[in-house]
């Protein structure tokens, strides 16, 4: 049976260099390579869904991959898709990198400039490691096919005031009463109010979990607060200029720790763009912008939307916008904000009723609004069209190759920050 293999190559010469001596190599079935780790994952997670049996034994991820460093995506494949053996392509074969390598989950690692006869050892062990692995498997091999992982919902703002964390507190509280283990996460790191309206005071929060290289669900545990409602709530920290603490790599071990261990994460990303939201944003199977229907808060959307664009985290067709208080007398209708945005627009809009919610957001009781509420039926209907209440929803066609993937989004989180 022939070796399927499917190498992240970034870098054009690299990547001839990988087809050719791929090419050569004896009952191998190599795949075009891919060029960033957005289309490797996705390209996975597009197989993995029609069955195990579509996934390649190989994955080669060369060190200079973008935008995920390479260690990171090795540790990413490893625990979504533990079906495929990781080999790295790497300059430095030390001690030190080839402890890390192992410890992310490789399978080995290959010297750059490639050889063959290296190549053709390295391939061979790890293909031998996966057909192995499968055969072990057996019957619960398709369970596992794509891996531990739940769906990721981030909700953002493009301004402040547009029911950004009453949209993400009730998508969660929606999934959480169709049975579903849910985690709420704030990543509004410096000015999140989860808590304030979910009337919580609890000392810990995702900057507790920042500098921890390897998550355990001890320590998750430790960090995260059960609501009464049973939603797992990681909150953001009391002193916002601890938020700086909370890196990219540290957001995506984060998202990655959570997913593994529930149906359904959201994850409350504010208006601020840094390096931790930014990783959210693309990490999301669903990233979801919230505007409201007047001029001001619609051109926000679409300069959010450009930079999200601009810094290769997300493009707009591969992000969902929602209309929050919404009247057929606004002249701003979803339409035109589509138009306006370039993204999709959600099949329900949020009616103008805060009358509805003043009671429960000055008591920081969100979770307690009344289900005869429109406000709360939209989001709860939203939910719904999101997957969120029922089984996992089929990715949409090309949502996730529509999502950048290029070093342009780590200059961003390589100086911390959007600012």
């Amino acid at each position: 049976m022939p070796t399927r293999i499917l190498p992240a190559v970034g870098d054009p010469d690299a990547a001839r260099a990988v087809a050719t001596l791929l090419g050569q190599l004896p009952d191998a079935e190599p795949a075009p390579p891919v060029p960033d780790s957005t289309q490797l994952v996705d390209t996975l997670a597009r197989l993995a869904a029609e069955s195990l049996d579509a996934l390649p034994e190989v994955v080669l991820v060369h060190e200079r991959i973008g935008p995920v460093p390479a260690l990171d995506l090795v540790r990413e494949v490893a625990l979504r898709f533990p079906a495929v053996g990781v080999v790295l392509i790497t300059a430095d074969t030390g001690p030190g990198l080839l402890s890390a390598a192992m410890d992310a989950g490789a399978r080995g690692l290959v010297t750059h400039p490639l050889g063959y006869e290296e190549l053709a050892g390295r391939v061979q062990a790890a293909a031998q490691w996966s057909a192995g692995f499968r055969r072990h498997l057996g019957g619960g091999a398709a369970e596992l096919a794509a891996g531990p992982g739940g769906t990721v919902v981030t909700v953002s703002r493009a301004q402040v005031g547009v029911g950004t964390t009453l949209t993400a507190v009730h998508l969660a509280l929606a999934a959480r009463a169709a049975g579903r283990t849910v985690a709420l996460v704030d990543l509004d790191l410096q000015s999140g109010d989860i808590a304030s309206y979910l009337d919580v005071q609890f000392r810990r929060s995702a900057v507790d979990l920042a500098a921890i290289a390897d998550i355990s669900p001890r320590v998750l545990q430790d960090a995260v607060y059960v609501h009464e409602t049973g939603l797992s709530l990681l909150l953001a920290p009391a002193e916002g200029e601890r938020g700086e603490e909370v890196t990219d790599r540290a957001a995506r071990q984060i998202v990655s720790a959570l997913r593994a261990r529930h149906e359904v994460v959201v994850v409350d990303c504010g208006s601020r763009l840094d390096s931790a939201n930014a990783a959210a944003v693309e990490m999301a199977d669903t990233a979801l912008l919230v505007t409201t229907p007047d001029v001001i808060a619609v051109r926000a959307a679409k300069r959010t939307v450009r930079m999200w664009e601009r810094l290769q985290v997300r493009k707009a067709e591969a992000s969902i916008a929602l209309v929050n208080r919404h009247s057929r007398a606004t002249e701003i209708q979803p339409p035109l904000v589509q138009k306006i945005t370039g993204t999709r627009i959600a099949g329900v809009t949020v009616p103008a009723a805060y009358k509805e919610l003043q009671a429960v957001v000055d008591a920081g009781r969100l979770h307690e609004l009344d289900a005869r509420s429109t406000v709360k039926q939209a989001l709860w209907t939203l939910a719904a069209e999101l997957g969120l209440t029922g089984p996992p929803a089929a990715p949409a066609p090309g949502k996730q190759l529509a999502r950048a993937g290029d070093r342009g989004s780590l200059g961003l989180r390589r100086r911390g920050g959007g600012r």
